[in-house]
């Protein structure tokens, strides 16, 4: 029987991957992508069904809206929807919203 025990270098398989994400920089696109899947669970069926195209670029998540008189009750809601998609990224994520 081979008794191997664990050294101290080791690590679960979850640190190991994070810190792969974050030595090359995808850690912040991996949250893009978790915010972007989440739009339906974060600002409900309505919203996700009028949003054609959500993307982040720098710190500015820029929303295609398919309603105007949804683009506009969104514009309203901005500071909400900022305070969200930081929330769920856990980070400050995005500092802006720009409705087409």
């Amino acid at each position: 029987m081979n008794d191997q025990k664990r050294t101290s270098n080791e690590a679960p398989l979850k640190d190991v991957i994070d810190r792969l994400l974050k030595a090359y920089g995808l850690d912040s696109k991996m949250k893009e992508l978790d915010v972007i899947n989440g739009w339906e669970e974060m600002m409900g069926t309505a919203v996700f069904n009028r949003t054609k195209k959500i993307e982040i670029r720098g710190k500015t998540l820029y929303l295609t809206m398919d309603s105007s008189v949804m683009r506009d009750e969104l514009a309203h809601g901005k500071v909400i929807i900022i305070e969200r998609v930081n929330e769920r990224a856990g980070f400050e994520i995005i500092t802006d919203i720009w409705f087409g």
